[in-house]
């Protein structure tokens, strides 16, 4: 590992001080950057702890929740107001990971997990535009059963691994964020970039900004929603295809509903078409499969992972039709 200088921050004042200097990456439970740095992908010159900002989870005034940035996963997870209120974020959160490493992961960490692209780990042999830009995308010719089918470029086509995200992406949450220019709130459907011509630039956070809080507004079929993971093995895997669903019924039609999938979109992919096609429409299974069938048009499957739209289509069915049940398990 490379030498770095390490530093622990005593509130997001001194946090952002710190992280100002040249070289320098904020440091939560380290699950993700600390592999990296031992891979030598990330190669920062000092490290700034910011586990002790805010650990509190809190109702806001229209009845939402603030969740500082700090708050481990699993304390997240076992929160009573998310399990009651917001279902589908608990069953993600308790999908991505073993225990121990939910213990040590923090919210706004998970937020920032880099892709966990195959070729992008390989710094010795592979060619990743999202490593070392302008070097190419070995992906897009390789084995690419886990990448993108929504959202990808010529120069990348890696997924975003993060559970937990796909579930605050159909929450509609928000991300709070301090930097040099001051307090911003973003939506976080503009929080993560797809890859355009810049895959190195996973977020649209300027340099030194850092993550303080994630914002749940309150949603009132929230309740009735949950979280489905298809993955490879049972135990401590990355999604395949994943899906996160909140549907509210007017009788054996759809009144609302919220959809969004992971593993098909260098984001986690809100999906906007699925959700027009189903609202006021019937609440059978045809019409979820057809709505999955709307949100993949413009899906650009890679040679060996075609599969997938089919997979979330099923999957999103699958979900829709325990939720008209009331069967979340």
């Amino acid at each position: 590992m490379i030498p770095f200088e390490f530093s622990r921050a005593t509130d997001a004042a001194d946090a952002l001080r710190q992280g100002a200097m040249a070289g320098t990456a904020y440091l939560g439970g380290g699950t993700n950057l600390v592999d990296l740095m031992r891979e030598t992908i990330a190669r920062p010159n000092r490290l700034v702890d910011v586990t002790g900002l805010s650990r509190a989870i809190e109702e806001t005034p229209d009845g939402g929740l603030l969740i500082g940035a700090a708050v481990r996963n699993t304390a997240l997870a076992e929160h009573r107001q998310v399990r009651t209120r917001y279902p589908m974020l608990s069953r993600a959160i308790l999908a991505g990971a073993s225990a121990q490493i939910r213990n040590m992961a923090t919210v706004g960490g998970n937020l920032l997990q880099r892709t966990r692209c195959t070729y992008f780990y390989d710094s010795a042999g592979s060619r990743c535009n999202k490593r070392e830009p302008g070097s190419g995308c070995d992906a897009r010719g390789g084995f690419n059963r886990i990448h993108a089918v929504l959202g990808g470029s010529e120069a990348c086509v890696a997924t975003h691994p993060s559970d937990m995200c796909v579930a605050l992406a159909a929450l509609d949450a928000t991300v709070h964020v301090e930097g040099p220019a001051g307090k911003r709130a973003i939506a976080f459907g503009d929080f993560h970039r797809l890859p355009g011509d810049q895959p190195d630039r996973d977020t649209t956070l300027a340099p030194g900004e850092l993550v303080t809080a994630i914002a749940l507004p309150p949603l009132s079929f929230g309740a009735n929603s949950t979280y489905r993971k298809v993955r490879d093995r049972a135990s401590y895997a990355f999604a395949l295809v994943s899906v996160a669903a909140a549907l509210d019924l007017d009788g054996d039609r759809v009144r609302d509903v919220r959809i969004a999938f992971g593993g098909v979109a260098h984001t986690p992919w809100r999906a906007m078409k699925a959700e027009a096609a189903l609202r006021g429409g019937p609440a059978t299974r045809q019409a979820f499969l057809d709505a999955a069938a709307a949100e993949f048009v413009e899906a650009r499957p890679l040679r060996d992972n075609a599969f997938k739209p089919a997979l979330v289509g099923r999957t999103l069915a699958a979900v829709l039709d325990a939720l008209v049940r009331g069967d979340m398990a």
